[in-house]
């Protein structure tokens, strides 16, 4: 290491996207400031993203706006002018990010190590972070703190859910027992089947859940969300679409239990400690399952990987493919992992 982390005074953190991925740096964020409480850490953003982690204390956001094209470019080394950060924790490999990283003056500059720093992330960086072979995202995004010299690595959250979205919640759930079902990814091949979220929220009602639908304004999510209550028998609340995303953050805290495939949900639920059961065929949930409860996640994964790759090891994290994975997760696996932990977690 060709610098000492005691020295360091300010710190710029490169991560614009997505949900799920900015859920897992906000836990290597804090543990940072839990070491060196005085750093003056500024995190450079996505829009979106920035709507739910706005509130997080001791943390200067500047939001990128990859919507504005070559402009936001621009907009970035406007805010930075006059500014040189002691290091800067480049953690996205994107060609935008590449980018994005030149018009942020830091002296140490902190990558992925060679085997992951895709995307030319290589050419704009001077250290990195120690290899992994087969590291869930957390952990990956935990070497950036490890190379800082932080020593307690535990994942911990601390995202701040203002009174009025805890409020809206509490109004919305009451003190009842709620399955939080979160149907939709960004793509819709990972979504189960709408039937089958019916089957299993039927199941939950059955053991005394109140059950209550979440997402996304997108025509996809909102249209899942109708399938499934038009194949259901039991009432189910559906805020699909109608909620801020601290608005739903506040709404996977209150909740018994959350079922979701792999989305930004998924992980917003992991921060609130809030039991997930994850639904996995096209993506490795070693690699971006529901970190702190993969022990519930019903995975399809190995099975299809198997079969894709004949005969031969794939790389870490590779993608399964084809459209109609999401049917190989059967009503009965789901209900068992389902039943497995409301008796583990006392539900």
């Amino acid at each position: 290491m060709s610098f000492d982390p005691r020295q360091i005074r300010s710190l710029c953190l490169l991560r614009l996207s997505a949900i799920g991925d900015v859920c897992h740096a906000v836990a290597m964020v804090q543990a940072i400031q839990r070491q060196y409480p005085a750093l003056a850490i500024t995190w450079v953003i996505g829009k979106v993203e920035y709507q739910l982690l706005k509130h997080l204390p001791g943390i200067e956001f500047v939001v990128f706006d990859k919507s504005q094209g070559w402009r936001s470019y621009r907009v970035l080394k406007h805010a930075f002018h006059g500014r040189r950060f002691d290091v800067l924790l480049h953690m996205q490999v994107a060609l935008r990010a590449t980018i994005a990283s030149l018009m942020i003056p830091a002296k140490v500059r902190i990558g992925f190590d060679r085997a992951r720093a895709k995307e030319g992330q290589w050419l704009v960086t001077n250290e990195h972070v120690a290899p992994l072979a087969t590291p869930h995202v957390l952990d990956g995004f935990m070497g950036f703190a490890a190379k800082l010299g932080v020593t307690d690595l535990a994942p911990r959250w601390q995202i701040p859910v203002p009174v009025v979205a805890t409020e809206f919640a509490q109004q919305q759930m009451g003190t009842q027992r709620w399955l939080v079902i979160c149907p939709a990814a960004s793509k819709a091949e990972r979504n189960w089947l709408p039937e089958r979220y019916a089957a299993l929220a039927e199941h939950a009602a059955a053991k005394g859940f109140n059950i209550m639908l979440c997402g996304g304004p997108a025509a996809m999510e909102q249209q899942l969300a109708v399938d499934i209550i038009n194949a259901c028998q039991c009432k189910i609340s559906n805020l699909v679409g109608k909620t801020s995303l601290v608005q739903m953050l506040a709404i996977l805290r209150q909740a018994s239990l959350v079922v979701a495939p792999d989305t930004g949900p998924t992980h917003m639920a992991v921060t609130q400690g809030t039991p997930v059961i994850g639904l996995y065929a096209h993506s490795n949930p070693g690699r971006t399952g529901p970190y702190l409860w993969r022990q519930y996640v019903v995975s399809v994964y190995d099975q299809v990987i198997a079969e894709q790759h004949p005969d031969k090891p794939v790389r870490w994290g590779t993608r399964a493919k084809g459209e109609h994975l999401m049917e190989r997760i059967s009503v009965a696996a789901v209900q068992e992992v389902f039943d497995q932990v409301i008796a583990e977690q006392h539900l």
